[in-house]
């Protein structure tokens, strides 16, 4: 029985390691042939989209640096846009926020909420835009708008409840530049003055302001007043509204009749409705002889 136990392997033992060793190798074999059929794949697969982007685009598709490049590209472009816009109509827009709200209706609404500035105005406005399909077109329909604006703002309220009231979101962007442009020509006028006349001309409020006042050096207590306002009416028509006023010491109204400080007035507004503004302003300054000899004759 020993004996039996230390032979060798039998030839059936032999035989069966044999086709062992054989069958591995063909695994090992099929396992290299199926890796090389996938690449093969991928690099015909890889073609096919190339050839059908080609056919579909007419070019091949992009790399991601390109695609980066290219949209980095538009962004500019469009950016560059926006910045050509708002330098042609005032208004410059500093954010907007988009909101989607459930809506029991089941019609797609948003919540917009934009924030700008035109001139020294800074405004805020807010509506819900909701979306209907007519047939074949789409309708979009402007609800609860609300308008908030800071700065130079004055004689506008009935305006902003006209606007809000047709939900006529156009309108407020078309007369707010038509108000900061007139609110920008008082400042620009009141300044050219002050600074062609520092002596005469002061402006208690600053440039934006409504109000100059003309004052001669030899002559305390006696101020003329122009106030300059922009009103605007519900249909949004701007116009601005020039009145002069005075502040005469009593004793010197003792040497001056009433009516003539009357007639400066309305003589001051014919030259309002002749020469338009800056002219007036001018010819008033001179025509009252507020100013010294050596300015006169400049």
């Amino acid at each position: 029985m020993e004996e039996k136990m230390n032979e060798g392997p039998t030839v059936e033992e032999r035989v069966l390691e044999t086709q062992i060793k054989r069958l591995q190798a063909e695994v090992a074999s099929l396992q290299v042939q199926l890796q090389n059929n996938q690449e093969d794949m991928k690099l015909d697969l890889s073609g096919q989209i190339e050839e059908t982007m080609l056919c579909m685009y007419g070019k091949r598709p992009e790399r991601r640096d390109e695609v980066l490049s290219r949209l980095k590209e538009e962004l500019g472009k469009l950016e560059a846009d926006l910045k050509r816009q708002a330098q042609m109509n005032g208004i410059s827009l500093n954010s907007c926020t988009i909101k989607n709200p459930k809506n029991s209706s089941g019609t797609p609404v948003q919540h917009f909420i934009v924030s700008g500035q035109c001139s020294d105005i800074v405004f805020q406005v807010e509506f819900h835009l909701s979306e209907d399909k007519e047939g074949q077109e789409s309708v979009r329909t402007i609800s609860d708008l609300k308008v908030v604006m800071d700065g130079d703002i004055q004689n506008c309220s009935s305006f902003l409840t006209r606007v809000e009231e047709n939900r006529d979101i156009l309108l407020f962007f078309r007369t707010l530049r038509n108000y900061a442009q007139t609110c920008d020509q008082r400042s620009k006028t009141f300044q050219h003055f002050q600074e062609k006349y520092p002596s005469v001309v002061s402006l208690p409020g600053g440039n934006r302001s409504e109000v100059m006042t003309l004052s001669h050096p030899e002559l305390p207590g006696c101020v003329i007043f122009i106030h300059w306002s922009v009103e605007v009416s519900g249909e949004g028509e701007v116009a601005p509204k020039i009145n002069l006023l005075t502040k005469i010491p009593e004793k010197a109204l003792q040497l001056f009749p009433s009516e003539s400080l009357g007639g400066a007035a309305e003589a001051f507004h014919s030259l309002l409705r002749i020469l338009g503004p800056e002219a007036a302003l001018e010819s008033m300054i001179r025509a009252v002889g507020l100013l010294p000899p050596t300015e006169l004759s400049a």
